[in-house]
């Protein structure tokens, strides 16, 4: 089982659809552009947001246990994936790539 790293590579926010549907709140997401998390074989890493790891959890698991070219091709590098997480106001991207490192 290989480890994997976890880039937050965009955060978008839709202010439209937050001001029409969202209840208010003070504070949603601690993600920033450029973070890095290094999963740990299927670990969450400390500090990932339990909702962002619930939707790339999956792809990670598959990625530190071997698995490439999702989807015939769908990505440059076979041992990475785009995903997001589901927060329909305030999205964000990650790139995960497998390291060569075993996890622990």
């Amino acid at each position: 089982m290989k480890k994997v790293r976890i880039t937050v590579m965009k955060k978008a926010c839709y202010k439209d659809l937050m001001e029409k549907y969202e209840n208010p709140i003070e504070h949603a997401c601690d993600l920033e552009e450029g973070m890095i998390f290094t999963a740990n074989g299927w670990v969450k890493p400390e500090g990932l947001c339990e909702n962002a790891w619930s939707c790339i959890s999956k792809y990670v698991m598959a990625l530190s246990h071997g698995a490439e070219n999702f989807y015939d091709g769908w990505m440059k590098n076979k041992k990475s994936a785009m995903v997001s997480c589901d927060d329909g106001f305030r999205p964000v991207s990650f790139l995960l790539e497998t390291l060569d490192e075993d996890a622990d």
